[in-house]
């Protein structure tokens, strides 16, 4: 059975180390190995105990309690798998990782997702972030996070391809946050999924949003379907840079009618969404350039198709 970490004060353990430490120098001086790593067995057993001794919060007894404090202590700063390890004061850091993501809710992102999800990282962090590294997107916990990873887990069993996987999985969670770490998981870890995602976006028109592509109001490494419809052909070949560039000119904002995601009122069950209009209709020969579009919420673009507001009226808006 594994040796539970005993917990006491930092400066008494510190002490207890030096001095196996400076027992096991005789050690050092007789030539049998295995009384030499029994010797060190203690020593190990105390500097996991000091390790899992630093985080000293109410309530927090387990290695799972003392991961997440540590999290807690600096959210969206990239931490290395050994800090994490020693804070635990056990090896299996890693699987107490997966169950605050998976079993309760916590917004995990391993290195390795962060560098493929919609997020601008510095050279530095880039580099910094491998597999070993893991950071906290959000303080906020996802008590829903169980029953989704429930549902991909029966997604991922099916043998379609990957970005088939990712739509179902999406459509099975219209207005939901999903993280990246649950998109992986449903293409059974191929680095193709962040490229399938945006296929979905900008080939398919399937409005996935992420904090860089629309919704600032969403964490790294997190994605939603806003609406389980498709956009027409034509508004599906907006470039990326456009479309954003596009959305911070109108302040991630209607511009007929103010709505946005931060005023939304969540008993409207209409008005959810943001989306670009082509002023200078595209199939009239409208290009997709920023002087030619408009941010328009999902109500107030249907009631410029139906002629409530000319071409002149909007692009007069757009100059406001």
């Amino acid at each position: 059975m594994a040796r539970r970490s005993r917990r006491k004060n930092p400066e008494a353990l510190r002490s207890e180390l030096v001095k196996l430490l400076n027992d096991f120098e005789s050690k050092l001086r007789e030539e049998n190995l295995r009384d030499q790593v029994k010797a060190l067995v203690p020593a190990n057993h105390v500097l996991r105990d000091l390790g899992s001794s630093l985080v000293d919060e109410e309530g927090v007894n387990s290695a799972r309690d003392r991961i997440l404090a540590y999290f807690k202590k600096y959210p969206l700063v990239l931490l290395h798998g050994d800090e994490l390890m020693v804070v635990a004061g056990i090896s299996e850091y890693a699987r107490r990782i997966r169950e605050l993501r998976v079993e309760f809710g916590w917004a995990i992102l391993s290195g390795s997702t962060l560098r493929d999800v919609d997020v601008d990282l510095t050279s530095e962090q880039v580099e910094e972030a491998k597999t070993d590294t893991y950071y906290l997107a959000s303080i906020e916990q996802d008590r829903d996070s169980a029953l989704r990873w429930n549902i991909a887990n029966t997604i991922r069993k099916d043998a379609s391809s990957v970005k088939d996987k990712i739509l179902r999985y999406l459509r099975e969670n219209v207005g939901k946050k999903v993280t990246g770490e649950e998109l992986i998981y449903l293409a059974n870890g191929k680095s193709e999924w962040a490229r399938r995602i945006r296929e979905l976006r900008t080939e398919e028109g399937w409005p996935v949003m992420t904090r860089a592509s629309g919704r600032p109001d969403l964490d790294v490494g997190v994605y939603m379907l806003e609406e389980d419809r498709q956009a027409e052909v034509h508004d599906r070949r907006i470039p990326d840079p456009v479309r954003i560039e596009v959305l911070e000119r109108d302040s991630f904002s209607c511009k007929f009618c103010g709505w946005n995601i931060a005023n939304r009122n969540h008993a409207d069950r209409i008005r959810n969404l943001l989306e670009l209009h082509h002023i200078d209709h595209h199939a009239d020969g409208g290009k997709n350039i920023v002087s030619n579009l408009i941010t328009l919420c999902n109500v107030c673009h249907d009631d410029v198709h139906r002629g409530k507001c000319t071409p002149q009226q909007l692009f007069a808006l757009i100059k406001s």
